[in-house]
């Protein structure tokens, strides 16, 4: 995508995004987020890419001591085009056998994106449930990940669980949500 690109398109559909799900952002106005929009195209163009690879980017809140807006991936699954990876780098170099094409840590670099932790997904769950039939790789602290774990999470039986698995293991429906604060 270029410098030139035209965003226009994308700001349409997180419009409509924004004004379809105003329970995840009931005191906010679509036109001061829009403004903050149109002044930064870099970040626009991180929307696009958590788009493009199946996240449904919405504003989720402010953060009132930083006044900046805070946009999840609100994907009812995980991103679909960010799963079958593993947690980190270390975990994707050290498993030898079948190792998955990407990891959750560099994926979301790359879009230029934060990993989800757990209060931030626990706070995304009750906006409305998301991780049905899949789960997503969070932020895991240093101390269970210098161990080997990393953490997921999902939605079953009406709760939210926070659950732990090798750093270097991968499923078809495990991927990553990720935070984009403008």
């Amino acid at each position: 995508m270029s410098d030139n690109q035209d965003f226009s398109s994308l700001i349409d559909t997180l419009e409509c995004r924004f004004k379809k799900n105003m329970h995840r952002h009931e005191e906010l106005q679509w036109q001061e987020i829009r403004s903050k929009l149109d002044a930064n195209r870099e970040k626009l163009l991180i929307l696009h890419n958590m788009e493009e690879t199946g996240g449904e980017p919405d504003v989720v809140g402010l953060d009132e001591e930083t006044s900046t807006y805070l946009f999840y991936d609100c994907s009812t699954e995980s991103p679909k085009g960010r799963r079958s990876i593993c947690y980190d780098r270390a975990a994707q170099h050290g498993r030898k056998k079948y190792p998955p094409k990407s990891n959750a840590e560099v994926m979301a670099a790359e879009l230029g994106v934060e990993l989800l932790n757990e209060k931030e997904y626990r706070y995304l769950q009750q906006l409305n449930p998301v991780d049905t039939k899949t789960s997503s790789w969070i932020k895991t602290p240093a101390e269970i990940r210098d161990l080997g774990g990393a953490l997921f999470g999902d939605y079953r039986y009406g709760a939210v669980f926070i659950y732990h698995n090798g750093a270097d293991s991968y499923y078809g429906a495990r991927g990553f949500r990720g935070c984009l604060k403008l």
